[in-house]
């Protein structure tokens, strides 16, 4: 079922996804734990893999996507995240690897990161006043087994009418360079957003509801620790 929020709601359920290093607990791989690696260095999967209580370790993946591929955007977005696993769990067939990718869907285009504030300024204006998906794929692999599962969560944005000048504003402070389709809905980027449906984990790069019983297919469980 998809749920609606409120972009005020969005930003408190952000607000709960913070990293148990802040807390008295700590992550520790016990003997018995398979090994997990998260093959992405983004901080915001980092964060949300984090709120889990899982302990993994992050390596960051050197595949190279291309996002000119010629398949379906559910169907690419799940292509690129297990091009991205694999090339990790090749290099540690111990583990079970998480690759992600995310970009965001409109009026049929795939619209990956700007790097310039020029492509940044058209990506916006064009999404000005309208709606956008946004499609996290995800897979885990245990090379060791030969096991891959991949899966996508779509949810959706939709744009207020801003002005030119809510642009460049927004365009100086840095946040749209690196960010899918110019915005990042957990940033500076919500106050260009009017409203929010679907899931907020995964729109920020790892849907858990979907990802966590999958890791305990593969035997991946939580794995709490007291700090001394």
């Amino acid at each position: 079922m998809i749920e609606l929020y409120s972009f005020e709601i969005c930003s408190q359920l952000v607000e709960t996804v913070k990293p148990f290093a802040d807390s008295k607990l700590s992550y520790n791989l016990s003997m018995n734990q398979k090994r997990l690696i998260l093959a992405s260095t983004s901080p915001r999967r980092k964060e949300l893999l984090e709120s889990t209580s899982f302990a993994f370790e992050i390596i960051g993946s050197e595949y190279e996507e291309d996002m000119t591929l010629p398949m379906e955007a559910k169907d690419l977005v799940m292509f690129l995240s297990k091009g991205k696993a694999e090339v990790v769990a090749k290099l540690h067939p111990d583990a079970v690897v998480i690759g992600a990718d995310t970009f965001i869907v409109f009026n049929g285009k795939v619209l990956g990161k700007p790097h310039t504030p020029e492509r940044a300024e058209e990506m916006l204006k064009e999404l000005r006043g309208s709606k956008v998906s946004i499609l996290s794929g995800f897979t885990v692999i245990e090379k060791s087994t030969g096991v891959s599962v991949s899966d996508v969560d779509e949810s959706f944005v939709y744009f207020k009418d801003y002005t030119d000048e809510d642009i460049l504003k927004y365009i100086e402070t840095g946040e749209p360079l690196d960010r899918a389709g110019a915005f990042a809905i957990q940033g500076i980027g919500k106050i260009l957003i009017d409203r929010f449906e679907g899931d907020i984990e995964g729109a920020m790069g790892l849907p858990l509801k979907k990802l966590v019983p999958i890791l305990h297919n593969f035997g991946i469980f939580p794995n709490l620790q007291e700090s001394n």
